[in-house]
């Protein structure tokens, strides 16, 4: 059965999570296992949510060739940011309260990502191309006021906002992952538990209405736990906008069928195991800082690209 590919995933997981603890650990043990462990959990946690998150929208949305990331979230993001640090400059910026903060960025994203559903609930379950239309367009639209405000940054201010708009995982804030770690391990099990009502809805509105699936509710609570994710995730850490569409069609590759017990996990650990060992290629066998987030969204983009040309050769 497919499902027993997973076994080995999980296997190189816990490997992996194992060598990024405690490959070349020196004293003072327990100070550096915590940093590690710290920065683990994020890894974990972030590409987990976002493998899983765009597997449930490329259901929905019945293409596997989009991400959550292309409605606008990263764009948000980096808008956020900017005028933070417009507002507050770099000094003002850097003495923010650190959990306030993370809670002000998550229920700005979340509320963006649930308005713009509510939009498309409003007009019907069947309108999804106008939601990611509508999500490029205000992704165009914040990037655009993003690069106008920067601008009118310092050079030292606009450095911040360079910083604060990639993903990093050398500095997650503690009180930030105590609460961004069981809201994403909790959206991941009810995401889990809705496994078989996705399988029906792959089927298509109109045939899953008929086996007695309300899709319309279940849409709502999909695009629901798409949002919490995404927004959580990219509030901890940064964006990271090519890493769900990578971790999925990883996953589709790896078990060959659709089934979302089987595809949640395995993309969930892909996403996980993606970030686990390109950190530690990066950062302890390569001496590199910054270079993963970088890595991963070119090749996501590779990944993107070879799906529009093999769907259009068909």
């Amino acid at each position: 059965m497919a499902e027993r590919r997973l076994v080995p995933l999980a296997l190189l997981l816990a490997l992996g999570c194992a060598a990024f603890l405690l490959w070349n650990l020196h004293a003072p043990m327990g100070f550096i296992l915590s940093l590690r462990a710290t920065k683990l959990a994020a890894l974990v946690v972030v590409g987990a949510a976002s493998g899983a998150a765009t597997v449930l929208f490329q259901t929905v949305a019945g293409n596997r060739l989009i991400t959550p990331g292309i409605v606008g979230f990263d764009a948000l993001f980096v808008f956020l940011q900017t005028m933070l640090v417009l507002a507050l400059g770099s000094a003002g910026y850097a003495t923010l309260p650190t959990l306030p903060a993370f809670l002000i960025e998550t229920a700005c994203l979340a509320g963006a990502g649930v308005a713009l559903f509510g939009l498309l609930l409003r007009r019907g379950a069947g309108d999804l191309i106008r939601l990611v239309l509508s999500g490029l367009i205000l992704g165009v639209m914040l990037r655009g006021l993003s690069g106008f405000a920067q601008r009118l940054l310092e050079p030292s201010e606009f450095a911040v906002v360079q910083q604060a708009s990639f993903a990093s995982f050398g500095a997650v804030d503690r009180a930030q992952l105590a609460l961004a770690g069981p809201l994403l391990a909790l959206a991941l099990l009810i995401a889990w538990r809705l496994s078989s009502r996705l399988d029906l809805a792959l089927l298509g509105r109109d045939k899953a209405i008929t086996l007695g699936l309300d899709f319309d509710r279940l849409l709502l609570g999909v695009l629901a736990l798409i949002a919490v994710m995404v927004a959580v995730s990219t509030a901890l850490v940064g964006p990271v906008a090519f890493l769900g569409l990578l971790a999925a069609a990883l996953a589709h590759a790896l078990l060959g069928h659709p089934r979302h017990a089987a595809l949640l996990p395995a993309a969930a650990g892909l996403g996980a195991l993606i970030l686990v060992a390109g950190q530690f290629l990066f950062e302890r066998l390569l001496g590199f800082e910054s270079t993963l987030a970088v890595i991963v969204e070119f090749l996501g983009g590779l990944v993107f690209l070879a799906l529009v040309l093999r769907k259009a050769a068909r």
